[in-house]
């Protein structure tokens, strides 16, 4: 992919994204995992060292670090779409590569604000501000013609499929 595509704007409430080249989130991708990885040791240490559940702590401490994106793809045509929920993030904080057959979602919140003190807390929840989503395409796109807008949290891509060369099959005829 040697482009990069910017998405015109089709609404008053939407953002158009520009697609990054794949390299570029090479470094965000290693620093999560480095970040998952010292965590989930953190977790196994909190444990009792024991061996053997190195997985769980790995999905908890992934759990931990990254917030869920849900995706929905769907194909009409000539064309793969994708919806991804990405709630809080805005257009400068998000980061979309896309390589004929697979797409990657990364995303990084900074957050500034104090909570204001009423009271005690009593109960609080807190949701990752780093996202990362990988996913394999079912079909091959057009990473220069894809359209990329942020909609009400809703990260919407609309990319086309290339045009394959047609099999054709042949006939074998015995001599």
């Amino acid at each position: 992919m040697s482009e990069k595509t910017t998405a015109a704007q089709t609404a008053p409430d939407s953002t158009s994204l520009k697609l990054v080249q794949p390299e570029s989130l090479v470094d965000r991708i290693n620093r999560l995992q480095q970040n998952i990885a010292r965590r989930a040791f953190e977790i196994f240490r909190g444990d009792g060292g024991f061996f053997g559940r190195e997985l769980d702590h790995w999905f908890k401490a992934e759990a931990e670090l990254l917030h869920p994106v849900h995706i929905n793809i769907t194909e009409s045509g000539e064309t793969l779409n994708v919806q991804a929920e990405v709630p809080g993030f805005s257009a400068n904080e998000l980061q979309v590569s896309l390589d004929p057959h697979r797409l990657t979602i990364t995303g990084k919140r900074e957050t500034t604000k104090e909570q204001e003190k009423k009271g005690k807390t009593v109960y609080r929840e807190q949701c990752s501000s780093e996202i990362l989503r990988i996913v394999d395409l079912p079909a091959e796109v057009d990473a220069s013609k894809t359209t990329a807008t942020l909609k009400n949290g809703v990260l919407e891509l609309s990319m086309p499929k290339s045009a394959q060369t047609k099999s054709t099959r042949v006939e074998v005829k015995a001599a």
